[in-house]
């Protein structure tokens, strides 16, 4: 009779869920994850998409600065005709170039702001990126020659098609 009872099986209590070291986690997270939020940001380039809608007309703008991006090179319109070209150096996009223009076209307009970068369809998205950053602004340097500053170029920009 004693082995009997020897096998026989107790009863155990369900323990109790201990959901303080949960709550103590959750205390000390969700502060810190509040207050990084907010010093976290999101650097977003704003583009202007041309509307396809056509409104009433509108009197011509005197000067449009267009870049277009070509297999072949950049071409640079001021909205009526090609201002300059400039072919490919080395199977590479002449960004130097580029960038001499567009702060010469900048000096001549500089009440200014608003520019397209019109692609061909086979351009790569990393071109496209690259002469944006160009035509954004440009690397200028001090009259002292150590120091240099970004300077803001046409900060507005319009992406389209190459016509």
């Amino acid at each position: 009779m004693g082995r009997r009872h020897h096998y026989r099986r107790r009863t155990k209590e369900t323990p109790e869920l201990d959901m303080t070291t949960f709550l103590n986690l959750m205390v000390v997270l969700v502060p810190f994850l509040l207050i990084t939020a907010v010093f976290s940001r999101i650097t977003i380039v704003e583009l202007s998409l041309p509307t396809s809608a056509g409104g009433p007309a509108q009197k011509p703008v005197p000067m449009r600065v267009e870049v277009v991006v070509r297999d072949q090179g950049l071409e640079i319109h001021n909205g009526r005709s090609v201002i300059a070209t400039l072919p490919k150096v080395n199977d590479e996009y002449d960004l130097g170039g580029l960038s001499e223009l567009i702060l010469s076209l900048k000096r001549s307009y500089p009440d200014k702001d608003d520019a397209s970068v019109l692609l061909e369809p086979q351009i790569e998205y990393d071109h496209l990126i690259q002469v944006m950053d160009v035509v954004r602004s440009t690397q200028v340097a001090s009259e002292d020659g150590e120091e240099s500053s970004r300077l803001a170029l046409f900060t507005d920009i319009s992406i389209g098609d190459a016509p």
